[in-house]
């Protein structure tokens, strides 16, 4: 950040440090505003204030006396003021107080200077090595013992952005002093100074209506509360740089140096049919699937149309209306029972026929869309062929479709986001970005070997390993997991390569969290602007975000979805939980009820996470389930 145009010090002692600074921004327009909590003839009296005083008004700037820097809101010289940048060095409460009031000093601070901060401002907290509590102090003090400076500005909405060391030598003439409230000095030798910004505001999940065509029909839906955020985002847009993009983009760099590639521009919707899925579901689970209500057909609402699913941001909301709980018509639940049995006999999914979720889910996968295209691609070739008179073999229209030239393989790509309804964990992901690549070649090409040797050799630098299975290879990383797969079929005439792009990018940048990318935080895509090389590490403007655990115990009645507890877990918490451990389960021996409990850990690289905050989530959470899940919260 550049000087700032206005600093407000607070706390200060003998004024040297503001008169310091006051000098050492004299030929910049930055106005300095120093304050203190004594009242005038107190503070003169320490030594050198008085020149101090002087000094900072000769350079323009403003004294001002009987400041407190924890009610800085009803000071009534500074109503209406703004500040780029407040700056409290070293707090302390006075002679021999305990880190408790040292940090209720602190907390207090910072949720007082936050009202006079302007929304791009920096607040500075100096202090001495140790007291902070964060991982740069050396040594570094318990947890408990020191003042926990970071969850203490969590409490105002404040990420800590940057530890620098506090440059005493860069401002002559500071003298610190305070010491056990006696106008004695103190070492500042390895005094570090912590920089807060502001954390955005958390936003709550809302359930979207969405309308798209479906196998040549309009039909509309709800996006679930939970996956609101994932939907509509643009990553994948031509001109985008998020580092999803940029991992797409490395991958299909390192292939087209050996394959021709070509990525299709067919809109492609988030929703599946029963029938679609059935086509292509031999990795497909059931129970990890987003099954999907229609909802009434009312197409003069402002439903978000979606046709690529990618192209238009926003979404109406899909309010709680008699018309929005309504299923579909005899047509459709005719439908249901005949597809939902194909479904069975093919991919051997356990889903309900006689519920409105049988027909239709949010895609887990590309790979129902990539087969349609691919029969689009055979048809237009077959109907070119037919028209010139031509009698080609299937093998050769197969090679056709895919561009194929003497037995050199080209890749048609899709790419999109794909939803898995799984629980939550750290490397869970319930939305993902899928790169999916099917390519021919003729069986003694062995195209699984030459791809996977390919992608080892691009990805292997970033962890990534390969793994063989039965029919193909699957793609490792620690500690994420399953990154990508391949396999053949056809006769191992034709492979399909399908990528996580979201841990792909976590593993490229150095990413401490996948939920990373989907913040909204534009300091997050900032520093991907450039479009850096893959193996730039990202840095964190959120640092050493604190951890918060808490249980959650309840009675159930017979049946119980755990799935659900998920769904309600990731929507009442805003996506701050990433762990849930079942610790304890307990089925009453007289009473047709079971008792569970949950343990879940809250934690955020996105958005200023306190115990206070964590909490309120926590208690609606409860709320929730009561409501929703019908449990008894013990």
């Amino acid at each position: 950040m550049s000087p700032s145009r206005s600093i407000l010090l607070v706390g200060e002692g003998n004024f040297s440090f503001s008169a310091s600074a006051s000098q050492l921004y004299s030929e910049s327009e930055t106005s300095i505003t120093a304050t203190c909590l004594q009242h005038q003839e107190e503070a003169l009296r320490h030594e050198g204030a008085a020149g101090n005083i002087q000094t900072i008004k000769d350079s323009g700037g403003t004294v001002l006396f009987e400041v407190d820097c924890t009610k800085l809101e009803q000071c009534a010289s500074l109503q209406g003021r703004v500040f780029d940048r407040v700056v409290f060095n070293f707090p302390h409460c006075g002679r021999k107080s305990g880190v408790k009031k040292n940090r209720e000093l602190l907390k207090n601070f910072f949720l007082s200077c936050v009202q006079v901060l302007a929304e791009d401002g920096e607040v500075h907290v100096s202090l001495c090595n140790g007291q902070g509590g964060t991982p740069v102090d050396q040594p570094k003090r318990e947890w408990h013992n020191s003042w926990q400076v970071a969850a203490m500005a969590a409490e105002a909405h404040l990420i800590l952005s940057a530890v620098h060391p506090f440059e005493s030598e860069r401002y002559q003439n500071y003298k610190c002093t305070g010491y056990r409230s006696q106008d004695k000095g103190f070492h500042v030798e390895k005094s570090l100074l912590h920089v807060f910004t502001r954390g955005l505001p958390y936003t709550s999940g809302q359930t979207l209506k969405v309308e798209e065509a479906v196998e040549g029909e309009k039909v509309q839906y709800n996006i679930p509360a939970e996956l609101s955020d994932f939907i509509f985002r643009r990553f994948l847009c031509p001109d985008s740089v998020h580092p999803v993009k940029l991992a797409q983009d490395f991958v299909l760099k390192g292939l087209a140096e050996k394959w021709l590639v070509s990525m299709t521009t067919e809109t492609i919707p988030y929703l599946l049919t029963v029938k679609q899925l059935q086509t292509c579901c031999c990795d497909s689970d059931g129970t990890q699937c987003y099954w999907i209500n229609l909802l009434e057909k009312d197409f003069s609402s402002d439903a978000q149309t979606s046709t690529e699913g990618e192209k238009d941001q926003g979404c109406a909301d899909a309010r709680e209306t008699p018309s929005a709980s309504c299923a579909t018509s005899e047509k459709v639940d005719r439908m249901r029972s005949k597809g939902v049995e194909c479904l069975r006999s093919a991919c051997s999914i356990d889903v309900d026929p006689d519920g409105e979720s049988g027909l239709y889910l949010l895609r887990p996968s590309l790979l129902p869309q990539m087969e349609e295209l691919l029969t689009k691609k055979e048809e237009l070739i077959d109907n070119a062929g037919s028209n010139e008179g031509n009698n080609e073999s299937e093998g050769n229209k197969k090679d056709e479709a895919f561009g194929g030239c003497n037995g050199v393989t080209s890749l048609l790509g899709v790419s999109g986001v794909v939803f898995r309804n799984v629980p939550i964990s750290l490397w869970a992901l319930p939305a993902y970005h899928e790169l999916l690549l099917r390519g021919v070649s003729p069986p003694e090409k062995d195209p699984v070997k030459s791809l996977g040797h390919k992608l080892e050799t691009l990805l292997a630098p970033y962890g990534v390993s390969l793994v063989a299975e039965q029919g193909g290879l699957r793609l490792m990383a620690q500690p994420v997991g399953l990154v990508g797969k391949l396999f053949a079929n056809d006769n191992n005439i034709s492979v399909t390569v399908s990528l996580n792009l979201d841990l792909l990018a976590v593993l490229l940048f150095s990413l401490p969290d996948w939920r990373l990318l989907w913040s909204h935080d534009p300091r997050f895509l900032k520093q991907f602007s450039l479009r850096p090389q893959p193996g730039t590490p990202f840095s964190p403007f959120s640092l050493f975000p604190e951890h918060f655990s808490f249980d959650i115990s309840f009675w159930t009645g017979p049946i119980w979805e755990e799935k659900k507890f998920h769904a309600v877990v990731r929507e009442a918490s805003r996506g701050t939980v990433e762990q849930v451990k079942l610790i304890d389960m307990f089925s009453h021996p007289d009473l047709s009820q079971t008792s569970y409990c949950y343990r879940l850990i809250y934690h955020s690289h996105t958005h200023a996470l306190s115990h206070t905050q964590a909490l309120q989530f926590h208690q609606h959470l409860e709320s929730l389930l009561s409501s929703r899940l019908q449990v008894t919260i013990r």
